[in-house]
């Protein structure tokens, strides 16, 4: 875990990051108009990471398209960029952030480290865990970098329209409590948490932080089921 970077030095990396993607979009627009059958194998890859593929909602028209464009760019840009803001490190304290209630009471993110009961991971573990889900920014907004075939939801410009978009994830009754990041993003930020990010606190402490996206689940079961059979 390294120490926050001064500000010039934050600059001097986002400029690097900003020359780094913009010249990886370059070349994966020039692939794709080039050798469109090569850059699709590539992209199905990516989607096999991501289990994108595994979504029936999408086909790879519905979101392959998208890769490399400049709403693409903007996008890894700000994930890129966000996690240069990463202050929850393993071993260390985790970010009490603010987070606001569905209505509309704000509070910390610690103040539902207590007791309160994603579905079947809640089902599973809830012995031993705690849940708690963080509505954040949209990865995918209309407005954005969109896919086709997804929900509508526009990039949030105020609190009522991020409680507005996360009713969408509440209609499928998880099983734990839902609270919004700020509008100012300090969880999103803190946490690294743009598009997705699951972490695993403890006493405050960060003890685990899923490295990828496509490993969230997997990679909570196999610690969960370590610390099941540590208590044997």
């Amino acid at each position: 875990s390294s120490l926050p970077l001064p500000p010039i030095g934050v600059l001097l990396h986002k400029l690097l990051i900003l020359l780094q993607v913009t010249l990886s979009v370059v070349v994966g627009k020039t692939m794709m108009i080039l050798f469109p059958d090569a850059t699709k194998r590539y992209i199905l890859k990516l989607g096999e990471k991501s289990r994108m593929n595994q979504n029936p909602k999408f086909s790879y028209e519905n979101w392959g398209p998208t890769f490399f464009s400049f709403q693409y760019l903007l996008f890894v840009l700000k994930v890129k960029w966000r996690r240069l803001e990463d202050e929850a490190h393993e071993g260390r304290p985790a970010p009490n952030t603010p987070v606001v209630a569905l209505n509309g009471e704000m509070q910390h993110l610690f103040s539902f480290m207590r007791g309160q009961y994603f579905n079947k991971l809640v089902k599973d573990f809830s012995s031993i865990a705690d849940f708690l889900i963080i509505y954040i920014e949209e990865a995918h907004a209309v407005d954005g970098w969109a896919f086709r075939n997804n929900v509508v939801i526009k990039n949030h410009r105020s609190l009522e329209d991020r409680k507005t978009a996360a009713q969408f994830l509440q209609q499928k009754n998880p099983l734990c409590p839902v609270v919004l990041d700020t509008m100012e993003n300090l969880s999103s930020s803190k946490y690294a948490a743009l598009p997705e990010r699951l972490y695993i606190l403890q006493a405050g402490n960060v003890i685990y932080k899923v490295k990828t996206i496509s490993n969230n689940k997997h990679s909570f079961q196999t610690w969960a089921l370590s610390q099941l059979h540590s208590r044997v």
